[in-house]
């Protein structure tokens, strides 16, 4: 069998608004929401399969800090999605800015950066 990403955690200094543009953009759901490590919050958004854990802790976030108190912590999120041009859309409707667009296989491609700074890649493979 082969093995796949179930979820991955990090860090925002708002899980809910992060969870709230999600399920607009992607069309997720908050699976799961309670307290989680070091006296932190935590809200699961994503598929039944699939989701992505958004931690902040007691304190607000600061960069440069352990991993579970660090905006930002990771390169870029890919999200892969049917049609780009209609999520591209959402994204800005969001108030999210749109960039590096680029076109070479396996597919379609924008980027964009959310409040907390954390990069997004949009995916559509032909």
């Amino acid at each position: 069998m082969t093995a796949q990403l179930e979820h991955a955690n990090f860090t925002v200094s708002d899980p809910a608004a992060t969870a709230h543009w999600m399920e607009e953009l992607f069309g997720w759901r908050i699976r799961w929401q309670g307290d989680a490590i070091s006296g932190g919050h935590t809200i699961h958004v994503g598929t039944d399969s699939q989701y992505l854990a958004l931690y902040t802790p007691p304190k607000p976030p600061q960069a440069k800090t352990d991993s579970y108190a660090q905006l930002a912590g990771l390169n870029h999120i890919a999200v892969t999605v049917e049609d780009l041009e209609k999520a591209e859309a959402k994204v800005k409707t969001l108030g999210f800015v749109t960039k590096n667009h680029a076109d070479y296989e396996p597919g379609r491609r924008f980027y964009f950066h959310d409040n907390d700074g954390i990069e997004y890649e949009v995916v559509q493979y032909d």
